[in-house]
């Protein structure tokens, strides 16, 4: 008798924060930053508190359901199981778009940097080289990845403090403002509320590292407990690095319209504060922190597949298989290292648009999850699950529904083009909602293995 092959439950709770803290990348506040200040008119901070509340509650939602089902997919399981399987079908489909082109991202920006520094090497090389190396890195197994993002992330936050040190010591002797307290970065009172919301609904996406985590719920030491706390650790200890780092950047150059190009504005206060040295160090660690990044997405996208493809949503026998040595989706790491080939002719602005959409319509439906699965099916109903499975989820929801509809109206379009090449395969793989498209069995899952 064949037994069947189950991922390894190898993760400890710090391998799995420190995982979700890679693909989060810490240091893209300095990416988003430029463009970041123009859409909120220099209140990038408070941007980034708006953002962090809204996602403290869809990280609630996450580790809710984390608990309900410790098992790969996250959102599309979660709204699979908790409402049904045509939502999770679409929820899953939609959620693709972050997994399959954030790993294009990273590749992008890693050969836009690398041509830019070397250009007598071509940029398909070096987006080719990387490509190659984190697809190699992640068939070998989620535990090498996971210690190599343990250093990613070191670097990350020795970086992160580096950077504050200097802005402190530029600031205290005249540099910008001049004042280490201020709270324009958090809300100027002559500028409007809703650049404050515009700003947030661009800079949520650098919390998917959270979302992140909880594909890794069958690779993860006791998941109940652990992937909800990985989850909110990384919510949170981004979410300060990120306001941080951003309070200090205004009050190091609060003139926002001053930047020669809104891009590349991170590297002109990174000189200011640091001079040539510390602009080195900005770029050499970007290269490590879009690796580790790269690598983290192409895991996590590939447990994704591997969750829709056991469930018979996608082919089986591609999708839904593991390597009986590595115990990793090899098919489907494979598979996204071909698909993030295409970002040799694509532009980093068509894959961004496409990112945004998934990702909040993914963090509506979680949230909607926890009141349908606890509220609804299980009948928490006491104080504290109206609190914590009525009202926290639906306030979650209205949130996420919100930034969702402040998008730019290409993130809008293309997303919804997506959505519907999705609902038409729904259609016919349903055969027009006459029967529900294959679920996953829980009871067919032998926990006993992790």
């Amino acid at each position: 008798m064949k037994h069947p092959v189950n991922l390894s439950r190898s993760l400890s709770l710090t391998s799995v924060v420190v995982t979700g803290m890679a693909f989060m990348a810490l240091t893209t506040v300095f990416s988003t930053y430029g463009i970041a200040s123009k859409i909120s008119h220099g209140m990038v901070a408070g941007s980034y508190v708006l953002a962090l509340i809204v996602m403290m509650f869809t990280a609630h939602s996450y580790g809710q359901m984390a608990k309900a089902y410790p098992i790969a997919g996250s959102a599309y399981t979660y709204a699979q199981k908790a409402i049904n399987s045509h939502v999770g079908f679409l929820v899953g489909w939609a959620i693709l778009m972050d997994y399959l082109l954030i790993p294009m991202v990273n590749f992008l920006l890693f050969g836009i940097f690398f041509s830019a520094a070397i250009p007598e090497v071509p940029q398909y090389v070096w987006i080719l080289t990387l490509v190659i190396l984190v697809t190699f890195v992640n068939v070998r197994g989620v535990k090498l990845s996971a210690n190599i993002n343990m250093i990613v992330v070191g670097l990350s936050v020795l970086f992160l403090i580096v950077f504050c040190i200097l802005s402190v010591k530029s600031i205290v002797t005249g540099t910008g403002t001049g004042i280490l307290f201020n709270l324009d970065p958090f809300f100027n009172t002559e500028e409007s509320f809703k650049y404050i919301v515009a700003g947030a609904a661009l800079l949520c996406f650098s919390f998917l590292g959270f979302d992140a985590v909880s594909t890794f719920s069958e690779e993860v030491k006791n998941p109940e407990k652990n992937i909800p706390r990985a989850i909110s650790l990384v919510t949170i200890i981004g979410g300060l690095c990120f306001v941080v780092v951003s309070y200090f950047a205004h009050n190091v150059w609060p003139d926002y319209t001053s930047f020669k190009d809104a891009d590349s504005a991170s590297y002109e206060i990174i000189f200011l504060v640091g001079g040539n040295a510390l602009q080195a160090a900005f770029l050499a660690k970007t290269a490590v922190v879009v690796f580790g990044s790269a690598s983290a997405s192409q895991a996590s996208a590939a447990r994704v597949l591997y969750a829709m493809g056991r469930d018979g949503q996608l082919p089986k026998n591609f999708f839904g298989k593991l390597n009986k040595r590595t115990r990793t989706p090899v098919n489907n790491i494979l598979l996204i290292g071909l698909l993030s080939l295409s970002s040799l002719f694509l532009s980093l602005t068509i894959v961004a648009s496409f990112i945004n959409f998934g990702a909040l319509l993914a963090f509506t439906a979680v949230n909607l999850s926890v009141v349908f699965l606890y509220y609804g099916k299980r009948k928490e109903r006491s104080l504290k699950g109206i609190i914590f499975y009525l009202i926290f989820p639906l306030i979650g929801a209205v949130l996420t529904t919100c930034l969702l509809f402040n998008l730019d109206v290409y993130s809008i379009a293309l997303g919804s083009v997506w959505l519907g090449i999705g609902v038409i395969y729904l259609l016919f793989m349903t055969k027009g909602l006459k029967h529900k498209p294959p679920v996953l069995n829980t009871d067919q899952i032998d926990y006993s293995q992790f």
